[in-house]
């Protein structure tokens, strides 16, 4: 997560709604509406993701088109002009078309991973939360007792302790580069952290007088996590959500700038940072541009993440 992300999350989860104060939807809505850095952080990051998905009506070129006939013949690349508004980089092609399909692919394995891993780790911490231990019939009248609890939290600790981004290498090493395989593997190495917070959430509403009022009534534990825990916990998993937008799109830089992420021809504003690196000397623009576009989606994360944290917890400032 990026930093500072896990101490604004344990402060959430800090002062989470509890049973008796459920947050209202018109208070939520009013304390988002107040908050300038919520609507800085809307319009940065629609005007990003708009302009990605708009890549084809505000770009005339192929982003795989190289014009290799007009380049230099030092081969550098071209600096803007009237025909490239952002110049190009040094295969030729153009870098403001290149820098919009690349926030595509950055956006998508961004949004994608990120979905994965807060439904991974709701599920497991909201199971592990509420339920200790489950009954498994074995026949005649038997049945076996698993601690449920303690094994799925066992395996967070040992994904929160596993050093991922040497796994994340080592997968792509073996399975081979593509931006799926790289939006599974990022997936499989944050859902931890969302897993062990939904979980401290949800043990402490295991105890309290509704569920166990829910118990005696013969409501089952499925029914029970969706409708008496899932509420509760929701607004955890929102700002978590948010939050995790900002940390897989770090996540596929980092893997892209050592080698890991995309494959090479595949344009992410990790690949082209990395792919840009080496001429920050002569020509400071192609790793400034697109490490520019991720240090503001990542701000207008940060900002969304922020706003809806302090927005839906009924004990904030917005009161």
């Amino acid at each position: 997560m990026p930093p500072g992300a896990t101490d604004d999350v344990e402060g959430t989860v800090d002062h989470a709604p509890d049973a008796s104060a459920p947050t209202g939807s018109s208070r939520t809505w009013h304390a988002l509406r107040a908050d300038r850095g919520f609507w800085i952080g809307v319009v940065i990051l629609g005007v990003i993701v708009g302009a990605s998905l708009l890549a084809p009506v505000i770009s005339p070129y192929d982003p795989d088109h190289e014009f290799r006939e007009l380049m230099p013949l030092d081969g550098s690349a071209l600096p803007p002009s009237a025909q490239f508004l952002l110049g190009t980089d040094v295969s030729g092609h153009d870098y403001l078309t290149r820098l919009l399909y690349a926030g595509r692919a950055t956006l998508l394995v961004g949004f994608g991973a990120n979905l994965a891993a807060i439904t991974l780790g709701a599920v497991v911490g909201l199971v592990a939360g509420y339920s200790a231990t489950v009954s498994i019939g074995l026949g005649r009248g038997r049945s076996m007792s698993l601690p449920l609890e303690t094994i799925l939290m066992r395996i967070t600790d040992i994904g929160l302790a596993f050093p991922v981004l040497l796994f994340a290498i080592a997968a792509t090493a073996v399975l081979g580069q593509s931006l799926w395989l790289v939006a599974c593997v990022i997936a499989a190495v944050l859902w931890t952290t969302t897993a062990r917070l939904v979980y401290a959430r949800a043990l402490r509403l295991r105890s309290a007088d509704f569920i166990s009022a829910s118990r005696a009534l013969g409501v089952s534990g499925p029914r029970i996590i969706r409708t008496a825990i899932l509420p509760h916990v929701l607004p955890l998993i929102i700002v978590l959500a948010s939050l995790g937008v900002a940390a897989t799109i770090l996540f596929e830089a980092s893997l892209s700038f050592v080698g890991a992420g995309a494959p090479v021809g595949t344009p992410t504003w990790g690949r082209l940072l990395a792919d840009g690196v080496s001429w920050y000397r002569t020509d400071p623009r192609l790793p400034l541009l697109p490490g520019l576009l991720i240090f503001l989606v990542v701000l207008a994360c940060n900002l969304i993440g922020d706003a809806l944290g302090e927005a839906l917890d009924p004990r904030g400032r917005h009161r």
